[in-house]
């Protein structure tokens, strides 16, 4: 079926559903206009995503008060602790609210509840995993990145304080996923709210000391992000065993099945998440190697605002998972794949917008931590070829969660090692001929490109369903998606455009 096609079947009113029993939030995923149905769901959790991510900018503020070495160190650690938020909140939290927006969508209500108590255990026990390694080796792992001497020390002390609480954040991202697949982002997005209200005053207070508080340093970040993050979790789980959430645990018999269901999604998204970590990672040593802890610190500082890309298309995303997996799980594929590019254009323009701003004036952003030249002159130029490319990053970030939302994660995963065999081996190798971190920055802009336009192409083209006309609709019964109303026929292509 031409793409066309699919689209204006798509844009045609969903069939009604014969289930007359479904939750008026599950009934608005499957009937109400795609576009306002998203943003509507958007908005609190781009606001919240948005206020958050400015905490962490707020936190980088005061530790670049320590010095270059604090700062060069928390960049070592940024990116394996963004990666837990990362595959907590993202790939696997993507897994928690799938499943269980495709539980509701056919109208499995007592698995939605229990696949909580199966996610938690999942989280519970990766968050252990993570904090051992990264606590057992965090001298190599950071050594390897580039970290020296003071730079080394500050790693170490600031990953010590937020891993040994990593488990808090895998706990907290399974409950906030697990509200987010039932459709509702404002519970979520207040928590977080009340963590954010918390750390804006409690971060330089742990950092720097106040009457009685000693002053902890670096470390203080640290805590302070870990004291926050029991707070809001204390908060979901309080809604979660209320009467006002639409599922609520209960102790059961633990299912394969279910474990499965979020692991099929989770698992590859994983596998996803820790490519871009690992990306960022031994580009990070590339610089480290090639011009010292002063170019780690612009790269870092640099860095650290496209990850910042990703709580804010998190907030499109989000709900994304749950507008896609509901419609999968009732059957409506073509509405499902509407409303994934309805999303990835939205995540389009707001990730192209900070890019541009940045590289038209990277400055601003780079001496609100510090004003060492080779620092700025190295994240100046990072910023500068590589945020044009932000806006393909937020394209194939979104249409990533959208394929969480289908549980379709081949392409993403496809794309993802595109990205990082473009940027680290394109970046190796111009390091190598030229001996210019320009070239690397380039390469790191052409492998954003890449990334976003795979992942357009393929799902726009039906890589979710498979190929052929008919695939598009019948696959998913085939893939054994529960039934659900049949998409409206389309008419036969005209000739020609087959």
């Amino acid at each position: 079926m031409p793409f066309d096609q699919l689209e204006r079947a798509a844009a045609s009113p969903a069939p009604p559903l014969p289930n007359p029993v479904l939750d008026p939030r599950t009934r608005r995923l499957l009937e109400a206009p795609i576009a306002r149905t998203l943003l509507g769901l958007a908005w609190p959790n781009v606001a919240v995503m948005v206020a958050q991510a400015s905490t962490g900018l707020i936190e980088t503020f005061w530790v670049s008060r320590l010095g270059t070495d604090a700062l060069a160190g928390m960049a070592l650690v940024f990116p394996g602790f963004m990666m837990m938020q990362m595959l907590s909140g993202g790939a696997m939290g993507g897994g928690i609210s799938s499943a269980i927006a495709r539980a509701l969508g056919g109208g499995r209500h007592d698995d939605a509840n229990a696949l909580v108590l199966h996610a938690l255990l999942i989280n519970g026990v990766l968050g252990l995993c993570f904090s051992a390694a990264f606590l057992l080796l965090g001298p190599q792992i950071y050594q390897a990145m580039g970290g020296e001497a003071g730079s080394l020390e500050a790693a170490l002390r600031y990953s010590n304080v937020v891993f040994t609480g990593n488990v808090l954040v895998w706990l907290m991202n399974a409950l906030a996923s697990s509200v987010r697949g039932t459709g509702n982002m404002l519970v979520p997005s207040a928590a977080v709210c009340v963590g954010v209200a918390l750390l804006v005053p409690l971060s330089p207070v742990l950092i720097f000391g106040w009457g009685p508080i000693p002053a902890m340093g670096i470390a203080g970040g640290g805590a302070a992000v870990v004291l926050t993050t029991a707070l809001t979790g204390s908060v979901l789980a309080g809604y979660i065993l209320s009467r006002h959430s639409l599922i609520r645990p209960r102790l059961a018999r633990l299912r394969l099945a279910l474990f499965a269901d979020i692991l099929r999604v989770g698992a590859v998204g994983s596998v996803s998440t820790l490519q871009t970590t690992l990306t960022v990672a031994l580009t990070t040593a590339l610089v480290g190697a090639a011009a010292g802890p002063d170019a780690v610190a612009g790269y870092g500082t640099g860095a650290r605002l496209e990850y910042l890309l990703i709580p804010l298309v998190f907030g499109l995303g989000a709900p994304l998972v749950a507008l896609v997996g509901t419609n999968i799980g009732a059957g409506q594929r073509q509405r499902a794949l509407r409303a994934a590019l309805v999303g990835g254009g939205v995540a389009f323009c707001l990730a192209e917008t900070v890019g541009l701003a940045a590289a038209i004036w990277p400055l601003t952003w780079l001496r609100l931590f510090d004003a060492e030249p080779r620092m700025l002159e190295t994240g100046a130029a990072y910023l500068r070829l590589v945020g044009p490319a932000y806006g393909f990053f937020g394209l194939g970030l979104c249409l990533y969660f959208a394929s969480q939302g289908a549980g379709r994660l081949l392409w993403p995963l496809l794309a993802g090692l595109l990205r990082m065999v473009l940027a680290v081996g394109g970046g190796w190798l111009a390091l190598r001929l030229t001996g210019s971190l320009t070239w690397v920055f380039a390469a790191l802009s052409v492998a954003l490109v890449a990334y976003g336009c795979t992942l357009l192409a393929a799902i726009a083209s039906g890589g979710w369903f498979g190929t052929g006309r008919q695939r598009a609709i019948s696959s998913g019964r085939r893939a054994g998606y529960p039934a659900g109303p049949r998409p409206a026929r389309t008419a036969a292509p005209a000739a020609g455009t087959g």
